[in-house]
């Protein structure tokens, strides 16, 4: 049945005017309407993933050793968490960690970058089945988003990342390269009018080829080309926009706090999935220099992400994850006066925040040397299923690929109990 703007359908419309016949007044109306309006009012959540690519030492940041043989340089500290303790070099972030949990116990199998990358956005092994698998963000984008928001509903920021696979190309992200110069040529040269005139041509030429050559390609471009005239027309589209915003500041000037705070404006704006990298963490060579500096950089801009949607009452319903495809070597590598950390996905840390979680914990446990998961691993199916059950998607939903159907989490994964 049709529901008007409060909800209601035409027979709760029938059933309220037979009782305001017999009586019930303006007031009662007015009771009835936001009774309703509260009964049916959701929050869709957003998901913004920090990722870290190169894979950071899980020992080096949020599974600390110390006292150990390779422990390394750095002194953990306490934080806003009782009991939990975390690096040194993320003082501000320590302020926040009541509002997050520390998942210590990933394991996964790949340890090569692209391998190791493609599983963590997928949930999938690169190759199985002969499928490219949809990203997180456009799995996000197909259940989560909203095919008439004239914005896009995956966004990756500072890097390119893993796209829609076989859900096709309305689900593909939108690249932002710099965050402080938002999506280039959003402006049209021309006026409107013109601008509308020539967008028609276009699809009268689109139309004729598409009718007679119904390739996938075709459908793709033309896509791509209505998304791109939806957003240039979009109110919405100024959120890419970040050099006004009163928050600019609290994230520091570094791309990668520019990019948390484009994150944060466009969940705002209604945007349920951006991703925004900060590269350098395949640390093989000088790795506490590197480390010390790349947490420096994360710091400062994930500790007023979370503070600012907190104060503007968004971090219930804004997910953040913060990750890399795998965590390092414990042991520390002999590699010249520089040594460094080396790939390694059988037990290593990702930390998350807000979307409704309960913070302030610890999932799961390493032995003394952060060498092996001696309590609850946590797989990739698993992490795929743990997002989605926290934003609100059904991990074990079958969509249909070449004729086959195949799960957003991958059989047998265990969904952590974090909400």
């Amino acid at each position: 049945m049709d529901k008007n703007v409060f909800g209601l359908t035409r027979r709760d419309f029938a059933k309220f005017a037979s009782l305001g016949a017999c009586g019930l007044g303006m007031s009662g109306w007015l009771n009835v309407l936001a009774a309703r309006a509260a009964e049916t009012k959701t929050k869709t959540k957003s998901v913004i993933l920090l990722w870290m690519a190169g894979g950071p030492s899980h020992k080096d940041t949020f599974d600390m050793k110390p006292g150990t043989a390779n422990a390394g340089e750095f002194k953990p500290i306490k934080t806003s968490a009782d009991g939990v303790e975390i690096s040194e070099n993320f003082p501000k972030l320590a302020k926040q960690m009541h509002h997050a949990t520390v998942i210590r116990s990933m394991s996964t199998p790949e340890g090569a970058h692209p391998r190791a990358s493609y599983i963590m956005h997928t949930g999938y092994r690169e190759g199985l089945g002969g499928l490219v698998y949809p990203a997180l963000g456009s799995i996000v984008s197909s259940e989560l988003g909203n095919p008439e928001f004239p914005m896009p509903n995956y966004v990756c920021v500072g890097n390119r990342s893993y796209g829609s696979g076989f859900l096709g190309s309305k689900h593909q992200p939108l690249v932002v390269g710099d965050p402080t110069r938002g999506v280039e040529n959003l402006k049209a040269v021309v006026d409107e009018k013109n601008f509308d005139k020539r967008i028609g041509l276009l699809e009268e030429m689109e139309k004729a080829f598409l009718e007679d050559y119904k390739a996938g390609s075709g459908l793709d471009h033309k896509t791509t080309y209505e998304r791109a005239v939806s957003l240039m027309k979009s109110k919405e589209a100024k959120a890419f926009d970040i050099s006004s915003d009163s928050a600019k500041d609290q994230y520091g000037s570094s791309r990668f706090g520019q990019g948390c705070l484009l994150a944060r404006r466009l969940v705002e704006v209604g945007v349920p999935f951006v991703e925004v990298t900060l590269g350098g963490w395949d640390t093989h060579q000088d790795n506490f220099a590197r480390v010390k500096n790349l947490s420096g950089q994360v710091d400062q801009p994930m500790a007023a992400l979370i503070e600012d949607l907190k104060q503007r009452g968004l971090l219930d319903t804004t997910l953040v994850v913060w990750m890399g495809e795998f965590g390092r070597t414990p042991k520390i590598n002999s590699r010249g006066d520089k040594p460094g950390r080396d790939h390694y996905p059988r037990a290593w840390s990702l930390v998350m925040a807000g979307g409704g979680i309960k913070g302030g914990r610890v999932i799961g446990k390493t032995d003394a040397e952060g060498a092996t998961v001696t309590d609850r691993p946590v797989s990739a199916p698993d992490f795929m299923a743990t997002v989605c059950s926290i934003v609100g998607i059904n991990h074990n939903k079958q969509n249909t690929a070449n004729g086959r159907p195949i799960r957003i989490a991958d059989k047998g994964a265990k969904p952590l109990d974090l909400l």
